[in-house]
């Protein structure tokens, strides 16, 4: 590293975002993907069409019928269920559904017809992930803890490569205004600056929701300082009472109920009652225990469309009742109900794209491309210079690096577009009754993931670009053929029946082929050479090590640091009487992520800032173990 502060940041900017750059790049493309979940469920699913319940002489009869046939097909599946889950159509045609999970945690479900509760052939449609699949890979990589922690970890080397990146720009604003177009080094610079600035404000935010959605998960230490190790039932208690959500009030009279049958062989009487209530329709009611002591029935309202655009904390009603009398238990108005927790509502509905309705919908998926451009065009522009002149930075083994580097980025780019492809691909080609078909599918996405590395690693890195773009071409081209073998259906039948989510679906997917093929025909003539060898410059003894203690002192370090200042800012906050003990945990919880990521940039930025980091850690940590709670 060099010495002045632009050096070193421009040195943090480029290694943190290649080593992060590679995986965000997926990580984004995902994000983005997962704004359209509900249309590519509804694509994915591919239900038969059922004629409207609508057109029934009495819907509400319907409904009730369609009920009480539920009921009875979970009642026959035996007792001792954890919970029954009815979820009512959302469109006209869509089957509604009835699940349930045994004893032993295995969920089974079955469609039935919503006019008069008949049971529709099994499977109806395709058991998938859908949509799902794409915010589960955004948030854990389909890897559990281990994913989840690692996103995290992502997630701030991005708000550091972000915020170090602005430190290294001079020119911020100029270089939006700049592009030079061209193949060459230059013109990568360009289009990363310009999607940079462009988006800048975009990723910020993104980062920070992301990490912040889970910040009770992230960062446990404020929690666990105010309340102890078992404290997460009390601090929710004290977070939804500083709210003003459970405050006493006057619960309506219980419905007028069969006194020879049981509550849950009832639930049309307590839907229709939920729904004068919450002045909503309902969308699920969930038994739990059913049957047993103790059960409770909840029947969940849909949000209001408007409310949803234009504001961004908007609940849903819903209202409980007991399962053996049928009384209400609470009664949760979405109408002027803050939820307990609203930092975490506003920070997931910022995140997650769920208020502004579709305008605001494809604007986060053009910005969350351009935010996996940003970091493309990053990874590659790092190996262009490399091509011009190396560094030898890992001595003899930096050509093999280099080679491992452009592979990677030939995979994190071109192959998992080929995989988000493939994934639709083989929902259509894994036969419906295929059992655990959803797995497969998400297996299958990874299969093809891993192949593209493979052939990135064995073809030379332009014909890998070439080859693995014509390949995400020719299967984006290739999916309406896909299903309308295997479904019957396709695009004009979608806008003949005016279901045109599916149908944008498969559009989107078509238009983006045309451009991938845009792209394999540009790269064609393209030739590639290895990289040139730069002027050895001797490095000093230990630098590479001294490099990794300050990698571990700002990823361990700086997570410490930030936690322990997190944890010893809640207790302040709530001694001082400033805040609620409760909203102390959230305040502070918030802002140890700056804290972590400021702390990182510093480790970086002055020479023994990192012994810095270290004393004021070994201050803070007894500090915030002391003023926890015994």
């Amino acid at each position: 590293m060099q010495a002045g502060l632009r050096q070193r940041m421009s040195w943090l900017h480029t290694w943190c975002g290649l080593v992060c750059g590679w995986l965000l790049c997926m990580i984004f493309l995902a994000g983005s993907i997962s704004v359209f979940r509900a249309p590519i469920s509804r694509w994915m699913t591919a239900e038969p069409a059922l004629p409207p319940a609508a057109t029934v002489a009495d819907p509400a009869a319907a409904l009730a019928r369609a009920l009480d046939a539920a009921v009875a097909l979970l009642e026959a599946q035996g007792t001792g269920a954890r919970f029954w889950r009815i979820e009512l159509p959302e469109q006209p045609g869509q089957a509604l559904r009835a699940v349930w999970r045994t004893p032993a945690g295995i969920t089974h479900e079955a469609a039935l017809d919503p006019r008069n509760g008949a049971v529709l052939p099994q499977p109806w449609g395709r058991k998938t992930e859908g949509g799902r699949h794409f915010m589960t890979l955004h948030y854990t990589l389909h890897a559990g803890a281990t994913g989840f922690w690692l996103v995290g970890w992502l997630t701030v080397g991005m708000l550091v490569a972000l915020l170090s990146g602005v430190m290294v720009h001079k020119r911020i604003f100029k270089d939006f205004f700049t592009f030079r177009p061209g193949r060459g080094q230059r013109a990568w610079l360009d289009g990363h600056n310009a999607s940079a600035v462009l988006t800048l404000p975009f990723q910020l935010m993104i980062a920070y929701t992301g990490l912040a959605i889970f910040y009770v998960s992230y960062m446990p230490l404020p929690l666990h300082a105010l309340y102890g190790e078992q404290g997460m039932a009390r601090w929710q208690a004290e977070l939804a009472d500083a709210a003003g959500a459970d405050r006493a009030q006057v619960l309506p009279a219980a419905p007028a109920l069969a006194a020879d049958r049981p509550v849950h062989r009832q639930l049309d009487a307590l839907v229709q009652a939920a729904q004068r209530e919450l002045g909503s329709p309902a969308r699920m009611v969930m038994v739990e225990r059913p049957g047993q002591p103790g059960a409770r029935i909840s029947v969940y309202a849909r949000p209001d469309p408007e409310a949803a655009i234009r504001d961004l904390s908007s609940p849903a009603g819903r209202a409980v009742f007991d399962g053996a009398s049928g009384a209400y238990i609470a009664v949760h108005r979405a109408a002027g109900r803050q939820p307990a927790d609203a930092a975490h509502e506003v920070m997931e509905r910022l995140h997650v794209a769920s208020f502004g309705g579709w305008t605001v919908r494809w604007l986060y998926f053009v910005l969350g491309l351009a935010g996996a451009l940003m970091m493309a065009s990053g990874v590659v522009l790092f190996m262009l210079k490399r091509r011009n002149r190396g560094e030898s930075e890992f001595g003899a083994a930096t050509p093999a690096f280099y080679r491992v580097a452009e592979s990677l980025n030939v995979a994190a780019i071109a192959g998992a577009c080929v995989a988000c492809i493939a994934y639709f691909h083989a929902n259509r080609l894994i036969p419906a009754a295929q059992p655990g078909r959803d797995a497969w599918e998400i297996q299958a996405f990874f299969a093809v993931w891993l192949a593209s590395l493979l052939h990135a690693c064995l073809r030379p890195p332009q014909r890998a670009w070439v080859e693995q773009f014509a390949c995400a071409a020719l299967l984006c081209l290739a999916l309406p053929l896909s299903n309308a073998l295997s479904t019957g259906q396709h695009l004009l039948g979608y806008a003949r029946q005016g279901d045109w989510q599916p149908a944008l679906v498969e559009a989107t997917v078509v238009g983006f082929g045309g451009l991938f093929a845009a792209l394999a025909w540009r790269l064609r003539g393209g030739a590639w050479a290895p990289p040139r060898a730069g002027r050895s410059v001797a490095t000093p003894p230990g630098h590479r090590w001294r490099v990794l203690g300050r990698v571990v002192c700002a990823v361990a370090g700086g997570y410490a640091l930030a936690a322990s200042a997190a944890a010893v800012l809640a207790r302040l906050l709530a001694d001082t009487g400033l805040t609620r003990p409760a909203l102390g945990v959230v305040a502070a919880s918030l802002l140890a992520f700056l804290f972590y990521a400021v702390a990182a940039l510093w480790v970086f930025a002055a020479r023994r800032a990192w012994c810095w980091l270290l004393l004021a850690l070994a201050v803070l940590a007894p500090l915030a173990w002391l003023m926890a709670p015994a």
